[in-house]
């Protein structure tokens, strides 16, 4: 196999970074932008969350129709199920957007990121 010179990037068409040049503060990255993790599942997320809250008013038509207490707490577990799946979905968006982001610019921003995502999954694991 013979080489022509060129980086995998610059063969598929993508300029390549120069890496003596290109200091991480100069990387722009789209949490720099205001784009955050979830912001392409936008959509689904608000429809997840309409069903979620459509959970919790049935709960609230339960107590308020006397409904068996056993059978209220079933619901109860749905929802909180249903409340910490997205929760888990959300904390995977925003390893792989916002805290990926972080360690691609290195420094201070991955180590306050990583603190801010520990201190995350430890709230989840409270509930």
């Amino acid at each position: 196999m013979t080489t022509t010179g060129t980086t995998g990037a610059e063969s598929a068409g993508v300029a390549a970074p120069d890496t003596e040049t290109a200091a991480p503060a100069d990387i722009v990255t789209d949490h720099d932008r205001g784009i955050h993790g979830y912001h392409h599942q936008k959509d689904e997320h608000l429809k997840r969350l309409r069903r979620i809250e459509g959970q919790i008013r049935g709960l609230q038509r339960m107590v308020d129709e006397d409904v068996y207490c056993i059978d209220i707490l079933t619901q109860v577990s749905a929802s909180t199920k249903a409340l910490q799946s997205f929760a888990l979905q959300l904390l995977e968006e925003h390893l792989r957007h916002c805290v990926a982001d972080a360690a691609v610019k290195g420094g201070e921003e991955i180590d306050a990121k990583v603190e801010e995502a520990t201190k995350a999954i430890a709230r989840l694991l409270r509930t």
